[in-house]
């Protein structure tokens, strides 16, 4: 397991190590093209020290890379700024822990998202009002101003799902995010109405795994897995912690989660049925 910023470093550095060998270019070779010493290629290959997005253009370049959206995702693994929606979130470094930054980053570059939640509902789909009480729930003591700017950051995260392309979205909720009263009644009618609304649209699957599924693979907890275009290798699993989040990278916990996302959308009402399992959770409110 290992901290965001590491796992970074090492899924950029294998990647890169894979173009270099597909451009014929040894370690040496592609240092002496650059004006490097090989150690700095070998450190950056195996994740050891970090790499400047203008360095991860140098070595694309010399490789001979072109697709757009590859050399976009890289250079975001590295840190940049980008451009479009992988930069706002700077505006935000006094309020944004760097484990949230980076997850907003993950969040930004993939092409498509799996969770689990079962506590409340994913920030890609929450109302203004529904994210300030959680936001405040979850920092206590938290001045207004930076309450604001962090409501402000949840409701700005959700530009991925009306992006060219969409951010592709599946989602499996345990029925305690439906029935835990987030907010006040009022808050959570409108909650419920915004999850029949996000349900609507092509790029978002929702489930719901009722109380009535009993146990299952997810009560360990939630996670997030993270795929990308271009490459699977790139794939991440995200679980959250109270102070930190861990990131899962090795090709068998990639495997293990995924079977059991799986395993939980089996077990999980269809899409149309959730809708109208939420829809009865809402008259009942």
């Amino acid at each position: 397991m290992q901290h965001g910023p590491a796992v970074r470093r090492r899924k950029l550095g294998a990647e890169l190590r894979a173009l270099r060998a597909g451009s014929g270019l040894t370690s040496g070779e592609a240092a002496h093209l650059l004006g490097w010493h090989q150690s700095k290629v070998s450190r950056i290959e195996t994740g050891t020290s970090g790499v400047k997005p203008v360095d991860v253009e140098r070595l694309l370049n010399a490789y001979g890379v072109e697709d757009p959206e590859l050399r976009e995702l890289l250079v975001v693994l590295a840190g940049s700024e980008g451009n479009g929606r992988h930069h706002w979130w700077h505006a935000y470094r006094g309020v944004l822990p760097p484990a949230y930054r980076d997850f907003i980053s993950l969040e930004s570059g993939a092409s498509r998202m799996r969770t689990l939640e079962t506590s409340v509902v994913p920030g890609l789909l929450q109302t203004p009002e529904y994210a300030r009480a959680v936001t405040r729930a979850a920092v206590d003591g938290l001045e207004e101003s930076k309450l604001d700017a962090l409501v402000e950051v949840r409701l700005a995260r959700q530009d991925v799902l009306r992006s060219d392309p969409p951010l592709e979205l599946s989602a499996v909720l345990d029925e305690a995010v439906l029935r835990r009263e987030v907010g006040g009644p009022d808050v959570m009618a409108r909650q419920l109405r915004r999850l029949s609304e996000a349900a609507a649209l092509p790029q978002v699957r929702l489930q719901v795994l009722p109380f009535a599924a009993g146990a299952h693979i997810g009560v360990t907890g939630p996670f997030v897995i993270f795929s990308f275009p271009n490459t699977t290798d790139l794939d991440v699993v995200v679980l959250d912690h109270l102070t930190s989040s861990l990131y899962l990278e090795r090709k068998e916990d990639l495997q293990a989660y995924t079977e059991a996302f799986n395993a939980l959308q089996f077990h999980a009402l269809s899409p149309e049925d959730s809708l109208d399992y939420i829809a009865g959770i809402g008259d009942g409110a």
